[in-house]
């Protein structure tokens, strides 16, 4: 639940909702509830969006990675990115393990 300021709001339920609501829901805590599933709902609908938008404009084009056209040039590229965080190969750390057990 966000810290924002509040407002109160009139919202309409059907009444076999609002019944099922009041007999699950504690009476203190409904406008929290409803609440959280509010941002759970919108959270939902918002990253929906977001994957409708990628169905028409891609993230990702050839045009602009060239240099990640083949399987080849993908390897190469996590090689180095892996490099970048390991400091040491793969090899090295496999004999250290062996060495010390």
């Amino acid at each position: 639940m966000s810290t924002d300021t509040t407002t109160r709001i009139n919202v309409t339920f059907p009444d076999s909702l609002l019944r099922e609501l009041k007999r699950y829901v504690p009476s203190r805590t409904r406008s929290k509830f409803i609440v959280e599933a509010t941002e759970r709902e919108l959270k939902q609908l918002r990253l929906r969006k977001v994957l409708e938008d990628l169905r028409h404009k891609p993230a990702w084009s050839d045009e602009d990675h060239p240099d990640l056209m083949t399987a080849e040039d993908v390897d190469r590229y996590i090689r180095r990115l892996r490099e970048t965080w390991m400091p040491r190969s793969w090899d090295e750390i496999i004999e250290e393990a062996k060495r010390d057990g």
